[in-house]
């Protein structure tokens, strides 16, 4: 527990010290919800329903998702780093093993998305009203569960990444086209029956679900297969990364 901590601490000082990983972690969502949501919240734009439901609903899910996906890329890259710069080797011959690696990282991770997450909602206050009363308390919640079951993927992909240039290109590749199947911008229900099998096997299928219904007031009970859907996802993909996991 203490090395866990250790390292825990040491990661959040490291982030904080290296201004474009805590820029492209936390300023990239926050200026992607104050930039739509400005520019069609705003005196001029054609107030349609479509509108209404983007800017109360669909813009907040789609941020939420991009702060996950960030974070799940961040890991990627530093993971990649610090196996390419040999800093793995030299915890290797410590008493860390590789789950208190990525316990320690989805920590870190999981704070910097409740912080981006409270960034978001201050701002949005100040100016982005919108006049929306979402739970906030019970979709951070969801929004933690969610951004640690995608977590597991990226610390997956970074455990047999090979060098740190092709990281995040890989990691982008894996997670940004998942998005278009998740139910985000389409229903699930209407994909072809092709796609929709797909998207039933994509972790961000549940995330989204989960994240949807919690924004919209759903009881947490509704959303229990969600939920077992994303943990069963960071079960298989942790143990699968203790397999692959590379040290250099």
């Amino acid at each position: 527990m203490r090395g866990l901590l250790k390292l825990t601490w040491l990661e959040i000082r490291i982030f904080v010290r290296e201004p474009l990983g805590f820029v492209a972690a936390v300023g990239v969502p926050l200026a992607m919800f104050l930039v739509l949501g400005r520019s069609m919240g705003s005196p001029d734009a054609d107030h349609s329903a479509r509108t209404t439901q983007f800017l109360a609903q669909d813009l907040p899910l789609l941020v939420s998702i991009f702060i996950s996906i960030n974070a799940a890329l961040s890991l990627i890259a530093v993971i990649s780093i610090y196996r390419e710069g040999g800093i793995l080797k030299r915890l290797r011959a410590t008493p860390l093993r590789p789950q208190t690696i990525l316990t320690a990282h989805v920590i870190v991770k999981l704070i910097l998305t409740a912080a981006t997450l409270a960034v978001m909602v201050l701002a949005g206050k100040r100016y982005y009203p919108v006049g929306v009363h979402a739970p906030l308390f019970s979709f951070t919640i969801a929004l933690l569960i969610s951004t640690w079951s995608i977590l597991s993927i990226g610390f997956l992909i970074a455990s047999i990444v090979p060098t740190a240039r092709f990281a995040q290109l890989i990691g982008g590749f894996v997670m940004y086209p998942m998005i278009g199947f998740s139910g985000l911008f389409v229903p699930v229900e209407v994909l072809p029956p092709v796609l929709r099998a797909v998207a039933r096997v994509l972790p961000l299928t549940y995330a989204v679900a989960l994240l949807q219904g919690v924004w919209n007031g759903d009881a947490w009970s509704a959303h229990v297969g969600d939920v077992a859907a994303l943990a069963v996802v960071f079960v298989v993909c942790t143990a699968l990364s203790t397999k692959v996991f590379r040290w250099e």
